[in-house]
């Protein structure tokens, strides 16, 4: 029996015991109005806790997947275009000295703003006959 089955079976009990106008009957029906009222508060808080409790599993589900890709090395993606298969390379910034971690896309693009100190730093990715000899 839930909070409000329970104080509206308080209320009918008090309504066929037909309480008078006495002190004590105006007590015992203005308690059975308070009972009443936290029992529908209480039925709000339960209501609610549901809705977090489905929001806390669904932030769960999508933590341990995360968790799964970077720290088990294993793949979160469904697809052909995995982003767990890209490499990534540490840059230092000539300025501040702030260690970036970039991809492949963005070697591509030839340049990135550093996030610590704003310097645009650039990438030159052309390769002559020497260089990939020394590989």
């Amino acid at each position: 029996m839930s909070m409000t089955e329970k104080a509206a079976y308080l209320k009918g009990l008090a309504e066929g015991m037909e309480l008078g106008d006495s002190k004590n009957e105006k007590l015992i029906k203005a308690i059975i109005d308070v009972i009443d009222e936290m029992a529908g508060l209480v039925d709000d808080i339960d209501e609610d806790l549901d809705v977090f409790a489905d929001q806390l599993d669904a932030v769960d589900e999508d933590l341990a997947d995360l968790e799964e890709c970077v720290y088990e090395d294993g793949c979160c993606c469904d697809d052909d275009d995995c982003c767990c298969d890209e490499e990534l390379y540490d840059v230092e910034c000539p300025s501040c000295g702030e260690v970036i971690t970039v991809d492949g896309d963005i070697l591509d693009e030839g340049s990135v703003q550093c996030p610590a100190c704003g310097e645009k730093l650039e990438f030159d990715l052309e390769f002559d006959d020497e260089d990939a000899e020394d590989e």
